[in-house]
């Protein structure tokens, strides 16, 4: 089952950068720069979105492929920076 951030994420990239084409093979581990499918200003509309849609901070040094670079690694990044809100709030 995939959680609803993994969900929002991939409904992003196909919306802004596939252009609502669901048929491009995406699946969670597809490179989204080796790809083509994500440049450097697509890179900064992915953060913008993040930041806004899951209330996060994405410092610069965050701003690497090990972060960034699939589906899964964003999820994966979100999911430890929402678990690093929640510890901090408790």
């Amino acid at each position: 089952m995939t959680d609803p951030s993994t969900a929002e994420i991939r409904t992003f990239i196909v919306d802004n950068f596939l252009f609502g084409d669901e048929n491009h093979p995406l699946t969670d581990d597809t490179s989204l720069i080796e790809n083509d499918l994500i440049d450097s200003t697509g890179i900064l509309e992915l953060v913008a979105f993040l930041e806004q849609r899951f209330a996060i901070a994405v410092n610069d040094s965050d701003i690497v492929p090990a972060n960034l670079d699939s589906i899964a690694r964003i999820s994966s990044f979100v999911g430890g920076r929402l678990g690093q809100s929640n510890s901090a709030a408790n």
